[in-house]
């Protein structure tokens, strides 16, 4: 699929410094350093939270049972709340080293999350065609305190941050970049691992989906080109790009049909990914407080004080902000809310319909805040907060009345973010020259267009970014 490189890269790659020449001494410290920090957590901050055990119930019936359920009141009830990668990993890794073994499962995601910052180093090196950029790429991958500290949790993140990797690693080897070598078999074989790529990191988490997004639009427009060629265009055949897109789409859609079947044939739904709110059927969907939620949420501490503990927990009036209210009236109204919920801390359809009559009121009220003003805001928040959500940090770090120690790591940590986003910004303009970048910068835009528009905006979120932000930053070390 030659057709998909420009013209004369192939020469631009020679006298590059291949794999391995003069990189050993350097691997082998840097890799270290990164694994150390991984133990780190690993040793004294393992996380293993509330969806970790629901995904070990799920790995363990499956296992042990047959059944792909959660336990409810001791029987095993089928569920497709969530999709079955973490538990089928979490399954394999209970098989080998024992039931509920999350130490072991940690370990493994740091192998993982190592073999991440290979990939980034390669993708690097194709790109920015510079082995000291490549080299930054790796560090700053190995030595990233928030792709460490999710390896040491129980949580899809690692998983999905590695196949989104690899998913845009096998996509610059289908557009041949980085190679001298002009076959299509190769191209041909990376376009579909491409897709099996997106397939996986779909089956742990819904919002894979949106890589398969990026990848169909820069597709798209490498056809778009290829039809209307200007001079000197360098890209005149449509037939390898239309080709390309056809693999890729088989090859992330292929692992999704046995979970599709599954669900029509056991729970008689046509699910192919999973419920927008990780609900089963006998669950009630609460639109209208999720709704109401979304005209006001900004920030990552209102998901913990608010958003979470519905249903189950009481609900306290005075963490809600002030853009919370617009008026004295819907503060009478809100009271009530809370006041009805915390009596049996349950929302009922009744409930929730008041709710929604409420947002529906702030919504008409100022339209502009809710589709553009708040997005925008959660979107900044998830990017640039301390990501200290897996310590034991203050979340509300501002109010600088939290243990020194852990005020000096949220303090740290969010340095650390801004830095790594200043360091993208002042790379984009380098990285932007070089063939295949694009595809980078529209994953980065489409991931955090979308998480705009989620009512909870949790940090973590924006981690399968990180390779793209890193693969960025590392244009800094490129020597013109």
């Amino acid at each position: 699929m030659q057709e998909l490189a420009p013209p004369g890269f192939a020469e631009k790659q020679h006298g590059r410094e291949r794999f391995g020449q003069h990189n050993t001494r350097f691997f082998l410290l840097a890799g270290l350093a990164g694994i150390a920090l991984r133990l780190v957590f690993v040793v004294w901050f393992p996380a293993v939270v509330d969806d970790s055990r629901l995904y070990a119930d799920i790995a363990e019936n499956w296992l042990r049972h047959g059944i792909y359920g959660i336990t409810n009141s001791g029987a095993i009830m089928p569920t497709l709340s969530r999709l079955p990668g973490y538990p089928a990993f979490l399954a394999a890794v209970f098989a080998v080293f024992g039931m509920g073994n999350f130490r072991a499962v940690l370990l493994v995601q740091v192998l993982f999350d190592l073999a991440t910052c290979f990939l980034i180093y390669d993708i690097a090196r194709r790109v920015l065609l510079s082995e000291r950029a490549a080299r930054a790429a790796f560090l700053l991958a190995a030595l990233c305190p928030f792709l460490a500290n999710y390896a040491a949790a129980a949580l899809t993140e690692t998983l999905e941050i590695f196949f989104t990797t690899l998913a845009l690693d096998f996509a610059l080897r289908g557009m041949k970049v980085g190679f001298d070598d002009p076959g299509a078999r190769r191209s041909h074989l990376a376009w579909l691992g491409c897709g099996f790529a997106v397939g996986a990191a779909i089956l742990l988490r819904p919002d894979g989906g949106i890589l398969l997004a990026a990848i169909g639009a820069y597709l798209l427009w490498l056809l778009a080109r290829s039809l209307w060629p200007q001079p000197h265009a360098r890209f005149r055949n449509p037939r390898p790009i239309v080709l390309a897109g056809v693999l890729v789409a088989v090859g992330a859609v292929a692992p999704l049909v046995p979970w599709t079947l599954r669900n029509l044939h056991t729970l008689h739904r046509f699910e192919p990914l999973a419920p927008r709110y990780a609900t089963d059927s006998d669950e009630l969907v609460m639109a209208g407080f999720n709704r109401w939620v979304k005209t006001w949420m900004a920030d990552y501490v209102s998901v913990q004080e608010i958003y979470w503990p519905v249903p189950g927990q009481e609900l306290d009036i005075t963490r809600l902000p002030s853009r919370a209210f617009d008026s004295e009236g819907q503060r009478t109204q809100t009271v009530e809310l809370f006041a009805a919920y915390n009596r049996d801390h349950e929302i009922t359809p009744e409930l929730d319909a008041r709710f929604a009559a409420l947002a529906a009121e702030r919504i008409r009220a100022a339209p502009l805040r809710y589709y553009l003003g708040l997005p925008a805001i959660r979107i900044a928040d998830m990017w640039l907060r301390p990501r200290t959500e897996l310590l034991p940090s203050d979340p509300r770090w501002w109010e600088f009345n939290d243990d020194g120690r852990w005020l000096t790591v949220s303090i740290v940590f969010g340095l650390i973010g801004v830095l790594y986003a200043a360091m993208a910004a002042a790379g984009l303009p380098r990285s932007h020259q070089f063939f295949g970048s694009g595809l980078f910068v529209l994953f980065l835009v489409l991931r955090s267009v979308f998480l705009g528009t989620l009512e909870n905006p949790e940090p973590r979120y924006t981690l399968e970014c990180y390779p793209v932000l890193i693969l960025l930053a590392s244009a800094c070390f490129r020597r013109d």
